[in-house]
């Protein structure tokens, strides 16, 4: 059940969230109800923690809730029960959102009026019918029923959002019912796991384990060395004692009545530096949630088990040398997260998990030891998780070189989004600029004589371009303030001296280029990109879109400036 000052803890970063809301629109909201700030900075919010999409102009993009439209862009229309609607081209997953916000504490379960409120749209979108909807919401139903029609297998998920206490009860026959009907898979997020989503620092994690000799070996970097990592085998349970809630469990290494762990809850703290967050848009591994099902004694063959960094390792060895006592203070999991959290979700799903399966399971742990070390940490998390199908862009979101940009931006109160969830690392920081890690990075590739690319290759920027975007011959990071600055000036320019013209994060990243090629003043180089856009293939009914993202069009320019 969640807590007041969890309540407390989200509306303060709900109000951050609105902030940035403020700040991309450009302008102060005229809100009816002085508390709405924290509702729509709450579906910004949540919907960031969810999709892992960082770019506030997309979140705005997908929320469709009636009264939001209205306050910021006067444009009325029935939301269908639906307050905003993701579609995840690449995972082939369509996301609903039905968001209740509550402005004062409550200790309430999650009501199911509010789901069949939601079925009116779904009701459309399953008879493929979008006849009866309009404007914002429409354009995502017919969307989404082009999706269902198409040969193409599509996942459906309403996702029942409130900052109330309790969530809808999956058992529900209600709720299965929904399942049967619209095959819509009904999520609910609440109180405690929407506390999970932020990434404030934690106060460190420290755990004690004893284990056999022989389910220990020791590694030191060179034989003059003093420090020492692990690799050890332990049961899945000892797993879940090391990284649960409960700082007593967690030092208890003598601890033998198991049933106890059935009600325990993974601290999220242990997945701060891990590369997917602490939650995003995770989906369990059914292979992991089967092995453990069905196979436990086998899990220790089939998974790749999990890697820790640590501030400190100190091993002892106890009872005659026969077993070894290891204490690890400020643990980090690096990998192995959806392992994890795939263990936690299965041993909650089933009181007698922990005794019937989980007993025989076993996993490989490595522990590292990088206090004083950061680089080393940062080294560790992208090498070991550069296996797994994970984005190559979480995975350099742990770069030295990231961190150092985030530290340099702050001190020039400017927002850098490494990961879903950052608004700064300060509560009490006034922020004048928010940038995200995947923006920055566009914006670097365009200087650096790329605006055509920066659009449609983002992951090749931080992938097969990512040296030669960040690294010390073409960046220098004591300008990313400079940078960030020149961004939001050029899209103040356009908002204010060229109001009729569609302004675009393509056409900005033109700007930034131009603004280095022709050194003019940036309403001069804005004029100049308008006047190639209507020029080039004048002809042809090609949207400027389509022509900014072409390397005959960036030629056709380049040629215009000599």
């Amino acid at each position: 059940m969640g807590s007041l000052n969890q309540f407390k803890l989200i509306n303060q970063k709900c109000e951050k969230y609105y902030n940035l809301l403020e700040k991309e629109l450009n302008k102060e909201l005229e809100l009816k109800n002085p508390k709405d700030k924290y509702r729509f900075g709450f579906y910004l919010y949540i919907l960031e923690c969810v999709t892992n999409i960082k770019e506030i102009d997309q979140l705005i993009e997908m929320i469709t809730d009636t009264e939001f439209n209205k306050t910021v862009f006067s444009n009325s229309f029935n939301d269908q029960g639906i307050d905003a609607v993701y579609i995840d081209d690449e995972n082939q997953e369509i996301d609903l959102f039905n968001f209740k916000y509550s402005e004062k504490f409550r200790t309430n379960q999650q009501s199911l009026n509010n789901v069949f409120v939601s079925t009116k749209f779904t009701t459309a979108l399953v008879n493929f019918d979008s006849s009866n909807i309009k404007d914002k919401i429409k354009k995502y139903a017919d969307e989404i029923i082009k999706n269902l029609q198409s040969n193409e297998i599509w996942k459906l998920n309403l996702y029942m959002v409130s900052n109330e206490s309790i969530g809808l009860k999956e058992d529900d026959p209600t709720i299965k019912q929904l399942k049967e009907l619209y095959d819509l898979d009904v999520k609910s997020i609440t109180l405690n796991d929407i506390s999970n989503f932020m990434s404030k620092r934690p106060k460190p994690i420290s755990a004690k384990i004893v284990i056999d000799n022989d389910a220990i070996l020791s590694y030191t970097e060179t034989l003059l060395s003093s420090s020492k990592s692990y690799i050890i085998r332990i049961s899945i349970p000892e797993l879940i004692r090391i990284t649960c809630t409960d700082p007593q469990l967690r030092d208890n290494y003598s601890f033998e009545d198991i049933s106890k762990l059935s009600d325990s809850k993974l601290d999220f703290a242990v997945l701060f530096d891990n590369v997917r967050g602490f939650l995003g848009r995770t989906k369990y591994n059914d292979n992991i949630i089967q092995t453990l099902k069905n196979d436990p004694s086998k899990f220790f063959m089939y998974n790749n088990g999990i890697t820790i960094t640590a501030d400190r390792i100190e091993a002892k060895t106890i009872n005659v040398k026969k077993k070894m006592k290891i204490e690890i203070e400020n643990l980090q999991i690096v990998n192995g997260g959806q392992t994890l959290r795939a263990i936690y979700e299965f041993n909650k799903s089933n009181k007698d998990a922990i005794q019937k399966y989980l007993l025989d399971g076993e996993i490989l742990i490595r522990i590292f030891k990088t206090s004083n070390e950061p680089k080393l940490t940062n080294k560790i998390a992208e090498y070991t998780n550069s296996q797994n199908a994970i984005s190559v862009i979480d995975l350099k979101s742990l770069a030295y070189e990231q961190l150092e940009i985030e530290k340099f931006l702050d001190d020039h109160k400017i927002i850098y989004a490494r990961k879903v969830g950052d608004t700064g690392t300060s509560s009490d920081k006034d922020y004048d600029y928010y940038i995200s890690l995947e923006k920055f990075g566009q914006i670097l590739f365009s200087i650096n004589g790329n605006p055509e690319k920066a659009s449609n290759q983002k992951k090749r920027i931080f992938d097969k371009h990512y040296n030669e975007t960040f690294g010390e011959e073409n960046f220098d990071f004591n300008n990313s303030a400079k940078i960030v600055e020149e961004y939001y000036k050029i899209k103040e320019i356009y908002n204010t001296k060229f109001k009729n013209i569609d302004i675009t994060d393509q056409k900005i990243f033109y700007i930034l280029y131009l603004n280095r090629k022709r050194k003019k003043y940036i309403a001069s180089n804005i004029n100049f990109l308008e006047k190639c856009i209507s020029e080039y293939r004048s002809d042809d009914e090609l949207p400027s879109a389509r022509k900014l993202i072409q390397k005959s069009f960036k030629q056709y320019m380049d040629s215009k400036i000599k």
